[in-house]
């Protein structure tokens, strides 16, 4: 028998988020050996850039050796490493953050915390600031994982702020009170905010309004406020990318307690496509906090051979300005090409500027107006058009007929054929409308 603890159940493996990812491996799509099979359209990976990297490791051996100038230094990554992370990959990473908000802002690299992903430090956050029981509200759509990362160990309550498409779902003073007002209702302690920018799924940046409205919103109630920024070096075109602590540094709120109540979530995944080396990190103004995480971060911690490898390849400025600006013009070319490709089958899009995903309306193709309707439609495109994507149900949406559709986890040609596909798909059901 396992414990209580292993069986609660509260990984969310019944939603259709992960539901689509089990028929995906049963029937993977390949170009030679299963040209039939279901390609894989829910999965948020940067696969676009991945021949840069290559090229930069193929061209820095000491990197991929474990050597310095020629020098091994095998033995000192190999011996044991404490908590806190090697200084010179703190150091870069710092750098490397300001440099994606335009150094607007600076990080002191004695506020991060390393940890093995982004999924290990939105969990570590969970358990540094909430009790078993306690409530963050949640803008809606909101990433499906979350209900995997942020509830099921730690017992925490995610509480929807219901954002809508009649205004591109921003996030209103109106929504973040009702929310707030909800959770009183269901007794539970809202002990902060936890949002996206830019947001998964619906590929957009926050406006400064929604920034300053979220602001105010934890100032007044004294909660905290968590942003996940991991997509923050995919924005590809205007409205800019503005980060939580730009924001609050332009209300000059930095010797005020909110301070060490605003924390950020980043990751080396979606902006490097390396998700695999499990790279992520916390960073926070809050000193007990963040001495807490660390000591927490022994449960998941990046190995010594990723950090010295990531050390030396954030440490080369022209080539991180020249993968960025490479890599977004990728994202947006790639985005594009979905756009366009949707449009010729008469389907629309949010208009995003970030992210590696479209946030999708098919809405005219429901056959009534429910989220059970959305289930079949999700469930007819999954086995009759042998695609995966994730409805907008598994992502919160208030709203039944959204769908998140990624585009950078493939070649080319694959997307070509699912937009194919995907035309078919969609000629087929309006005829038998």
């Amino acid at each position: 028998m396992l414990s209580s603890k292993a069986m609660l159940d509260g990984h969310g493996e019944e939603s259709p988020y992960f539901q689509g990812w089990k028929e995906y491996e049963k029937n993977a799509y390949d170009d030679i050996k299963n040209p039939t099979g279901i390609i894989q359209m829910g999965l948020a990976e940067n696969q676009l850039s991945l021949d840069l990297l290559k090229t930069w490791i193929e061209n820095n051996q000491d990197a991929t050796r474990l050597t310095n100038n020629g020098e091994s230094v095998f033995r000192d990554l190999a011996l044991f490493q404490d908590y806190h992370g090697l200084p010179a990959f703190k150091n870069v990473l710092a750098e490397f953050m300001a440099e994606i908000r335009g150094n607007k802002v600076s990080f002191d690299p004695r506020k991060l915390v390393l940890m093995a992903g982004a999924t290990a430090a939105s969990e570590t956050l969970m358990f540094c600031i909430a009790e078993h029981g306690d409530a963050f509200l949640l803008p809606t759509p909101y990433y499906p994982g979350y209900d995997r990362d942020l509830k099921w160990r730690t017992g925490v309550e995610l509480v929807p702020i219901h954002c809508l498409s009649s205004n591109g779902f921003k996030v209103t003073k109106f929504a973040l009170e009702e929310a707030y007002q909800q959770a009183k209702k269901l007794s539970l302690n809202v002990k902060g905010v936890l949002i996206t920018n830019p947001s998964n799924p619906l590929g957009t940046t926050m406006s400064h309004v929604e920034l300053d409205e979220l602001i105010t919103f934890t100032v007044a109630k004294k909660i905290h406020l968590i942003s996940d920024e991991i997509f923050s070096g995919t924005v590809f075109e205007n409205p800019s990318f503005i980060s939580i602590i730009e924001a609050v540094i332009d209300r000059k709120l930095e010797k005020t307690d909110l301070w060490s109540r605003v924390h950020i979530v980043y990751s080396l995944s979606k902006d490097f496509g390396i998700p695999g080396f499990r790279v992520g990190m916390i960073y926070s103004n809050n000193e007990r906090l963040v001495s807490t995480a660390t000591k927490m971060s022994s449960y998941g911690l990046i190995s010594s051979q990723t950090q010295y490898l990531q050390s030396k390849l954030l440490s080369g400025k022209e080539f991180r300005e020249k993968y960025l600006e490479e890599n977004r013009n990728r994202v947006k070319e790639r985005r594009e090409m979905m756009v366009v490709g949707l449009g010729e089958a008469g389907i629309s899009c949010l208009k995003g500027n970030a992210g590696l995903f479209c946030w999708v309306d098919l809405r005219n193709l429901l056959s009534s107006n429910t989220f059970t309707a959305e289930m079949e439609l999700w469930k007819k495109i999954l086995h009759e058009a042998g695609l995966n994507i994730s409805p907008g149900a598994s992502c919160h949406c208030s709203e039944p007929g959204w769908f998140r559709i990624c585009f950078a986890n493939m070649s080319q040609e694959t997307l070509k054929l699912s937009m194919e596909r995907m035309k078919a798909f969609i000629s087929k059901q309006y005829y038998c409308m």
